[in-house]
């Protein structure tokens, strides 16, 4: 178990919403990353929790782009880093509408070419930053300022589209588990190329439960299986063993949904869907991580 270091990149100073999980996590990506960082931040919620001008909590560089250019502007600016001999982490920190939605032409293209760089989405499930609107990531049946009878459909696999780009490491996390969270940044940052990481990052104002539930609501999405926390390095698949004793014996999936406003009063259908989704899930990765698919 790598310690976590005390130096700390993400100051108190931050205008986040109370109880933000992607700001937490954040703290830990930098402690992983250490000062030789350059964080690309496309418009998302980590693009306005960085200070009122002239002060900022973000103690390492930082380059704020439009929307759909997080893992383009990255691709230029790891390649002139390399080209000048230096090793400087280049890391995409873009919430999901950035990721699933806008930029997932830029994030394929910089895949594709063998970008060395790190791209995390933190994931929210929605358009935290302009309302809560609903995004690819949101989950079937949950309540946005767009779908107010719930979303219809299912949650975009990004997963299985980013695994497709056969990139040398990729690994799931969650806000709950910082100790997972740094490790896992600290091995994606160890190997040439491109990696990613798919951070779920509960937020207290969209998902509408009680902003001292944070830590809980993550643990939560993991114990009842409906996120699992694994990782694939040069196309091995481990599962981490908090989520296959999920699997094995999973929480109360009411115990998630329950406490959070977006889920009131959701269908039968709905309910039923995510289950089948997530068994669905968990089939694959299990027959991936035994090798037999």
């Amino acid at each position: 178990m790598n310690p976590l270091p005390a130096e700390e990149y993400l100051h108190k100073c931050t205008t986040a919403c109370a109880g933000c999980t992607s700001s937490l996590s954040l703290r830990y990506v930098l402690k992983a990353a250490g000062p030789d960082t350059v964080l690309v931040v496309p418009a998302c919620c980590t693009a306005v929790i960085q200070g009122v001008y002239p002060d900022t909590a973000m103690n390492v560089n930082v380059y704020n782009i439009a929307f759909a250019a997080a893992a383009a502007t990255a691709s230029g600016m790891a390649a002139a880093f390399r080209r000048a001999g230096k090793q400087t982490n280049v890391i995409c920190y873009a919430g999901d509408g950035g990721t699933v939605d806008i930029g997932i032409q830029a994030l394929s293209g910089a895949l594709e070419r063998g970008t060395d760089f790190l791209y995390i989405c933190y994931d929210n499930e929605a358009y935290g930053n302009t309302g809560m609107q609903r995004s690819g990531s949101t989950p079937a049946g949950a309540i946005t300022t767009t779908t107010p009878g719930g979303k219809t459909d299912a949650k975009k696999d990004l997963d299985r589209i980013v695994a497709a780009h056969d990139l040398p490491y990729m690994a799931t996390a969650c806000a709950a588990y910082p100790q997972d969270l740094y490790n896992k940044v600290k091995k994606a940052l160890s190997i040439p190329g491109p990696k990613f990481i798919h951070l779920l990052s509960p937020c207290p104002p969209g998902w509408r439960y009680a902003a001292e539930r944070s830590v809980e609501m993550g643990k939560l999405a993991v114990k009842t299986g409906l996120w699992v926390l694994y990782e694939r390095e040069f196309g091995e698949l481990r599962i981490n063993p908090v989520s296959k004793a999920a699997m094995k014996r999973p929480a109360p999936l009411e115990d998630y949904l329950g406490p959070q406003g977006r889920f009131r009063g959701i269908s039968d259908a709905a309910q039923a869907a995510l289950v089948a989704g997530m068994e669905k899930n968990h089939r694959r990765l299990l027959a991936e991580e035994a090798g037999e698919c």
